[in-house]
Formats: C-alpha cells, structure tokens, sequence
C-alpha cells in the first residue's frame, strides 16, 4: 500500500502497523478499544488532513478521526482505517472583547477552559476535562452549562472542515448552512474538524459546586423530591444525580465508604441564591455528607476527571425519560444495590432549560424536549470480567427502556455502530441527504454512520 506521498509530508508524524510508536497512538480512553488502523496519520495543519484524506482515498481505506480519544465507543480507531490523529491540533485562542474562541480540532477541555477563564469566560462543554472538544461538540455537547447557556453546538458560530474530496472549507449559518445544521449533533459523519469557533459567556471564576451524598435507603424519597423539582430550579443550576458506590471522601463517616448511596452531583452559578434553589431537591432528607462548596469554574470541569481516568474498560446506554417516574425510580433504587464494581454506576443527566428553547429540527440534534437522561456505566479492569459486567449492564438497560422514549445520545453509544436512528432520530433522513451532497462514497463511517442517501437506492 502506497503512502510514500503521506510519508512525505508528515515524517514522522506517519506511523504504520509495526512501527514504533504504534501501539501507544492507538490506544484512546476506553481500554476495550484493541483495533488496528494501517496507518496513523498525526496532522498539524489542514493540509495534512487533506492529504491523509485523499491518500485514504486512493488505498480505498476508510477514515477514523482522533480528536480527544475520548469517545465510549472508540471510534477514533478502526481496523484497517486511515487514523487522523488531530491531538497537536490543540490550539485555543480567545477574543475577550468579541467574547469568541476559536479552538483546535485536537483540544480538550481543559485547555480551553482553563484559556477563557483567564477572562471569565466559558462554554457549553462536557463534565470531563479530558474530553476531547470536537467529538463532543459534534454530538450535541452538554454539562453543567447546557440548561443555562445551550448545547455546546447551540454556541457554535462556525468550523473549519477539510471535506471527503480534500477541500478545506469555513461551515456556517452563511457558508454552507446545509452542512453546518448537519454537523451540529450528526457527529463526524461529514469531515475532519480542524478547528471550531464558539460563543463565549460570562461564567464565575467561581461557581457553586460538589456532591451530596444521601444513604441509598433514603434515595427514592431524595429522587422522588428531585423528580418534582428539578424543573423549577433556575437555569443557574444543573443536578446530576448518581446511584454509585461511596468513594473514600473525607466528608463520609468511613463507616460509609464502599456502600452504595445516591449523590447529587450540583452545580449552580449563583453564589448567593445557589444553595437554597438546590436543597429543594433533597426533600427535607438529611445528607450523610456534603461537598457542595464555591470553586473555580475550571476546578468544577474538572471535578469528575479521577473517577473517568484513561486506561479502565468501560460499557455505557443511554435511556431518554420524559418524568422519573415512581415505577423508574424504585426500578433505579433496586438496580443500584447490585453494581457490578465499584467504579460503577447509574447516572441521571438533567437536560432541559436552554436546550428546549430551540426546535428539534433546528439542528441535526433531535433530542430537544428531554429533562431527563439515564446512562447506566459499567467500568473494570480485568478482561476475565468483560462477559459479567456487560451483561449486568444490558440487563439494566432492558429494565430502563421499559421507561423510557425513543432515542439516545450518540456520545454515549458503547457500540460502533448500528444506532443511528435511535441517535439521530427524525433527523437522519435529511442527514442522509446531506451525507450524499459531501461524502457520497461514505469515506467518514467509522462512527454512528450516516449512509449516503443513495446506499438506500
């Protein structure tokens, strides 16, 4: 196979199977990932991308594309693919006076929050610093921001793609509005993202933020009173909540340690009032600990980074819930008192506010009108435990669907591939247009693959 011209421009930066290096810049955050590329392409500018593409093209290999190596399902990495590995694409630049950043297709989160906040500001983004920018903001994108402030893609004023064909091109409402609605929330269906400018907002230094901790007897009253209030908190605040094992805090009696409880992960952006908005949630239940305190926005982003470190294998679903039912929470409640490890868990994501100000078909993001969202996560480390854990997990994601509506988000998909409708949901047929229009040989499909409009023909 041909890569002489590939060689040519990147050196070093081409590494093919067998050669040193190799195996380390395959590996991504989920270590069930074990998939072997023909080569790997780490790029620096649009350039190399565009050429890593049009070799590809003449191999008839397809492409995988690496921003953070973050994403559940690996697709950063397939067999046999052209990897385009965008990690020393990391820039982050911020214009405080227009209140715009304008990031590297290979950044993380951190970096970019860590760049804004220097002037206050910040982003929609995810609650792992680690996190790659591009992947998840191509997915839709949400964390502590989303209710208050959008999707990550609802902050999203252009891109810089190098397409199927080669072409590097600006992607806007005014430049390409086609493949910018697609884009947002039809991951990387379209085109390497070589660099993302975003709408910045006025966020802390400080914000209110940190777990609550209740015993797991006390979790359906706590999730009943949740259920009922979270949509009356102002859209300052976010609450996560968590069925999971206690970890070592010095905030828990040690008597606590290794139980399994339920923890509201809370986040709020007003100081004053913050508190008082989020013990409506407890309902009137008496914490075993508290870690609710005012932090550094950058320090909150990254609050959850230990507990989704590099290297563990992990398996995730994700379940849509239009209200937390009675019959949801104590199948929740239940569930929970079997976790199959301790790095394991059941996790309630709070959508709505912002996110439901724009119309489902706005963008190619369907899931607009959810408040709720479940993703049961099972991580290890030993490959002997693969068959139980997972199976664990499947079983508790056929109880959850059964409360559930239609739908899931595609950054949470554990599987490759085969989810697309319930991904994109409404949207995919004219995302299928849009594929046919800028990759009609279906070069980018090592994702939640939307086919050229044609496959169907």
């Amino acid at each position: 196979m041909d890569f002489e011209v590939l060689r040519a421009r990147l050196g070093a930066g081409l590494i093919k199977d067998g050669e040193p290096g190799y195996d380390q810049a395959r590996q991504v955050w989920n270590a069930m990932i074990d998939r072997r590329p023909a080569a790997i392409a780490k790029c620096q500018t649009p350039e190399d991308v565009s050429t890593a593409l049009e070799t590809a093209r003449s191999a008839g290999l397809p492409v995988s594309i690496r921003g953070g190596g973050h994403n559940i399902a690996g697709s950063a990495v397939g067999d046999g693919t052209v990897m385009i590995d965008l990690s020393a694409m990391r820039s982050v630049v911020i214009d405080p006076h227009r209140r715009v950043a304008r990031v590297g297709g290979g950044a993380t989160w951190a970096a970019f929050d860590a760049e804004a906040q220097r002037h206050g500001l910040a982003t929609p983004g995810g609650v792992v610093s680690s996190t790659g920018v591009s992947g998840l903001t191509l997915g839709g994108g949400f964390g502590w921001l989303a209710r208050q402030h959008g999707l990550s893609i609802d902050n999203l004023i252009a891109l810089e793609m190098v397409l199927a064909d080669g072409r590097i091109v600006s992607v806007s409402e005014d430049e390409k509005p086609d493949l910018f609605w697609a884009v947002r929330g039809g991951s990387g269906n379209f085109g390497v993202v070589t660099e993302l400018t975003f709408q910045l907002h006025q966020v802390g230094p400080q914000v209110l933020f940190g777990p609550t901790f209740f015993a797991l007897e006390d979790a359906r009253d706590v999730l009943t009173a949740y259920a009922r209030h979270a949509s009356d908190l102002p859209r300052a605040g976010c609450v996560w909540a968590n069925l999971m094992t206690a970890p070592p805090a010095g905030v828990l009696p040690e008597s606590v340690h290794g139980a399994k409880v339920l923890t509201l992960m809370q986040f709020h952006a007003d100081l004053e009032s913050g508190r008082d908005d989020l013990s409506r949630l407890y309902g009137g239940v008496s914490p075993l600990g508290d870690a609710l305190s005012p932090r550094p926005f950058t320090e909150a982003q990254a609050f959850l980074d230990p507990a989704y470190e590099f290297g563990a294998r992990n398996y995730w679903r994700t379940h849509n819930h239009l209200t937390l039912s009675a019959d949801l929470i104590d199948t929740l409640v239940s569930l929970a008192r079997d976790l199959p490890t301790p790095e394991s868990e059941i996790l309630i994501c709070q959508l709505g506010g912002a996110i439901a100000d724009i119309p489902s078909g706005a963008t190619a993001f369907p899931h607009r009108q959810i408040p709720f969202m479940s993703t049961p996560g099972v991580r290890w480390q030993d490959p002997a435990d693969d068959h139980r854990v997972i199976g664990w997990l499947k079983d508790v994601s056929d109880q959850l669907a059964a409360h559930s509506v239609p739908g899931c988000y595609v950054n949470f998909i554990a599987e490759a591939e085969g989810r697309s409708q319930d991904a994109y949901g409404d949207n995919l047929a004219r995302l299928t247009d849009v594929k046919q229009r800028y990759d009609p040989d279906n070069l980018f499909r090592v994702n939640q693959n939307v086919p050229p409009r044609l496959a169907h023909a």
